[in-house]
């Protein structure tokens, strides 16, 4: 993993020392809440309809046990116990007293993290595939990728300030775990003729009130390029980009009014000066970056025997992936227990997973879009120890990639933007399908839930997307259909007349059975049935047969 210079932990740190003058003119009446507003976001502290909410960054969702065990502390002491990881492989603090959030902004610091560009106008914080290191298809780790585009943009003077906030996801396999189609730019790994590695790169995704799948606009980027590359991107945008509507103003609509042909010439031309202004990446500093991320040393220890217990063999199942290492396994621990809510981690449990990635995993851990914490590095020997010590903390829910693994925003139970509520439709769902076996059935199914517009839940891109809005006063859930946040990205489409708070559940039920009633063979998957069969079935589900009528 990457660790701080000596330049970093100064900026962190002075950053803290800057806002803690900030909260104190806050608190004396100095600052008004309009002046502080701008400050507060700058350090991702939002006000939401509760409390404060500070949004702690986890680069590129790698983190190592000591700072996750920090998060426990800070959870314990200046929050209620828990902490909510996101689907921007962040961490969300719900309940903070605007007093001790210079403390807690120090206690982050002192493990080398921080808050700054979780909010505002700004080059958000990089994500990654939450795999990247380990997975046995990756081309090439993107974290060293995601923590150079970390350096270059944090405090980036010329574009602090741009027409919207601002995404950028990293994947350095074919197989696409960042959702990089849906973001403002997004990399993905490849190869050249001469098998040189480099980019594709992506512009113009995103969900939100107008989603869209990003489009290419340079097929090949060589790794060199990269900085030079981004600089003429986010130059155009920031000169061209809507500033009189904020609804307007992502890369996406820019790119969707001037024509991607039209705005790929003037980055290209851009892209020309700037590499006559920008030094190619330094070699040094590359190799520097690289060098964090060195692979583990690998424990050569023998396989183990095949394992009978049937809870393990399903957690195996379910819950492992492959690793480039065939003697290890890749663990997702799932953050979704039954009746839960999804992301949610109390600070023992992540006293838990400290351990548990200190003792098993090579001391690293990750946190997916998914709102899902992974062990990366688990040689195959080890992994009945880590069941058994998930299984006594509550984490061993055997659910990754399943019905109940839901991704859902806090909705409106947190969220000041929010229009209905998403956590309770959430464990509706995964306590209606709580048979662990009856989900295998079921097999791979993507549920997105999102409590307003701003699809924090990407249900744009769920195989079942559920968005909540308010309609007249009263909670109205839309449902769409085959959304795919991968390689083969898609956003879903509207089934129709949405459902009230007491019918979306039984309206989801209605569509699972549907699916088991027309797959053509158990291991066709719902996203593929529906691509095979269109919406029509789907809507007769829902609606009876007059959705039928109306297709014919």
């Amino acid at each position: 993993m990457y660790s701080y210079s000596n330049f970093d932990a100064d900026f962190v740190h002075s950053r803290v020392a800057e806002f803690r003058s900030q909260v104190e003119r806050r608190l004396d009446g100095s600052l008004t809440e309009d002046e502080f507003k701008p400050l507060r976001l700058m350090n991702g502290l939002y006000l939401q309809l509760h409390a404060y909410m500070l949004r702690v960054a986890v680069p590129y969702g790698s983190l190592n046990s000591r700072q996750m065990r920090q998060l426990a502390y800070i959870a314990d002491t200046w929050d209620k116990g828990y902490g909510h990881f996101t689907t921007r492989q962040n961490i969300q603090f719900n309940w903070p007293k605007l007093q001790d959030v210079p403390d807690m902004l120090a206690a982050l610091a002192d493990v080398e993290m921080h808050a700054i560009q979780t909010s505002g106008n700004c080059i958000r914080n990089v994500t990654a595939d939450h795999f990247a290191g380990a997975a046995a298809d990756e081309i090439e780790d993107p974290r060293p990728t995601a923590e150079l585009i970390r350096q270059w943009s944090t405090d980036h003077p010329e574009f602090a300030y741009l027409p919207r906030k601002f995404k950028v996801a990293v994947t350095g396999s074919p197989n696409d775990r960042a959702v990089t189609k849906a973001h403002d730019i997004g990399l993905r790994m490849v190869r050249d003729d001469a098998g040189e590695p480099g980019y594709e790169v992506v512009i113009g995704g995103g969900l939100g009130r107008t989603p869209m799948i990003g489009k290419v606009v340079r097929d090949f980027l060589p790794k060199k390029d990269l900085l030079a590359y981004l600089e003429a991107i986010l130059q155009v945008y920031n000169l061209s980009g809507r500033r009189d509507n904020k609804y307007k103003a992502r890369i996406k609509i820019l790119v969707h009014e001037t024509g991607l042909e039209a705005l790929k010439e003037r980055i290209e031309a851009n892209f020309a000066r700037q590499n006559r202004l920008l030094p190619e990446v330094d070699a040094s500093v590359a190799a520097r970056i690289e060098a964090s991320f060195a692979a583990p040393e690998w424990d050569k220890r023998p396989l183990p025997a095949p394992f009978n217990d049937a809870g393990l063999r399903s957690f195996i199942d379910t819950n492992t992936a492959a690793h480039k290492n065939p003697d290890y396994a890749i663990v997702s621990v799932s953050i979704k227990p039954i009746g839960g809510t999804p992301g949610d981690a109390t600070s023992a449990q992540m006293r838990v997973l400290a351990d548990l990635g200190e003792k098993y995993s090579h001391d690293e851990l990750r946190i997916s879009h998914e709102q899902n914490v992974i062990l990366p590095h688990v040689h195959k020997a080890d992994i009945p120890a880590v069941y058994a010590a998930l299984r006594e903390a509550g984490l061993a829910t055997a659910n990754i990639g399943l019905v109940s693994d839901i991704i859902a925003c806090p909705g409106m139970d947190y969220c000041a933007l929010a229009t209905a509520r998403s956590i309770p439709i959430a464990q509706q769902i995964s306590e209606t399908f709580a048979d662990l076996d009856a989900q295998r059935d079921i097999g791979p199914l993507k549920i997105k839930i999102s409590g307003c517009i701003n699809a924090c839940g990407h249900h744009h891109v769920g195989h079942i997307g559920i968005l909540g809005l308010d309609r007249a006063g009263v909670e109205n859930y839309q449902i769409t259909l085959g959304g795919d946040g991968t390689e083969t990205a898609t956003i879903g489409t509207r089934t129709g007349p949405g459902f009230a708070y007491d019918e979306i559940v039984l309206a989801v039920e209605r569509l699972i059975e549907a699916y088991l009633d027309i797959r053509e063979t158990e291991a066709e998957t719902f996203l593929e049935t529906y691509r095979r069969t269109g919406a029509g079935p789907f809507k007769t589900a829902l609606y009876g047969e007059e959705a039928r009528a109306d297709a014919a």
